[in-house]
C-alpha cells in the first residue's frame, strides 16, 4: 500500500521549493551570484513543465519532454548565467530547448532578446547579430550559421558534447571564428539537432 500524498502545488510550497533549490543545488556548487540567483528563485520551474511534470520541478537533474525536448538541471542554468554574464547592453539570441525558461530567465537582463529552436539554430541563415548567444542544451558541433550570427567579439554559452561527455563551454568571436573551451563536466541535455553527420564506414 502507498502511503505517500500528493502535495498540491500551491504558491507557498513551490515558492519554498525554490529557496531549497536556491541553498541546496546552487549555492553548494558555487553559484551566488546574486542577479542569477534572483533570476532563477523569481522563475517558476513548474510553469515550463506540462501539469504531469510539475510535481518534479525542482530535482537536481534534467527533466526529458519528448519531442518536446527538456527542462535542463537548475545547475547548469546557474553555471551558463555566471558563466554569460548578461548585461543591458546585450542583444541575446536564445537556441530554445523547448520550454522557454532560459529565454525567461535572461529577458529582464538584457536589451534585446530572441529565440530560435534548435533547428532552425543549426540551418537558418543570419538574419541578425547578437552579442551574446546562449544555447539550452549541448551540442556537438558549433554551425557557421550561428558564427555568423554572433557580433565581433560577441560570446557564447553552451554545452558541448565531447567525448561523450557533457560540458559547459564558452566562446568569444575573434577574427570571424570562434573557439569553445569546455569549463567543467555538467550533465546537459543534447540538442540531437547539432550531430556531427555520421560519415559511411566500409568492412
Amino acid at each position: 500500500m502507498n502511503n505517500m500524498t500528493t502535495m498540491p502545488h500551491t504558491p507557498i510550497l513551490t515558492a519554498t521549493a525554490r529557496r531549497a533549490m536556491i541553498d541546496s543545488q546552487l549555492r553548494t556548487s558555487g553559484v551566488n551570484e546574486e542577479y542569477v540567483l534572483a533570476r532563477l528563485l523569481a522563475v517558476p520551474r513548474e510553469d515550463f513543465l506540462p501539469a504531469n511534470k510539475a510535481s518534479v520541478a525542482y530535482i537536481d537533474r534534467a527533466i526529458a519532454l519528448g519531442a518536446d525536448g527538456h527542462l535542463a538541471a537548475p545547475l547548469f542554468y546557474g553555471k551558463l548565467l555566471m558563466e554569460a554574464a548578461p548585461g543591458p547592453q546585450d542583444r541575446v539570441l536564445v537556441v530554445e530547448g523547448g520550454t522557454g525558461y532560459l529565454a525567461e530567465l535572461l529577458r529582464p537582463l538584457v536589451a534585446d532578446l530572441t529565440t530560435v529552436n534548435a533547428a532552425d539554430g543549426m540551418n537558418a541563415a543570419a538574419a541578425a547579430t547578437y552579442s551574446l548567444i546562449v544555447i539550452d542544451g549541448a551540442i556537438e558541433q558549433l554551425p557557421d550559421t550561428l558564427t555568423a550570427q554572433l557580433a565581433d567579439d560577441g560570446r557564447i554559452v553552451t554545452g558541448l558534447l565531447l567525448r561523450q561527455v557533457t560540458r559547459l563551454a564558452s566562446g568569444r568571436k575573434v577574427a570571424g571564428n570562434v573557439t569553445l573551451q569546455p569549463l567543467e563536466d555538467l550533465g546537459i541535455p543534447v540538442l540531437h539537432a547539432f550531430d556531427v553527420p555520421k560519415g559511411w564506414t566500409f568492412a
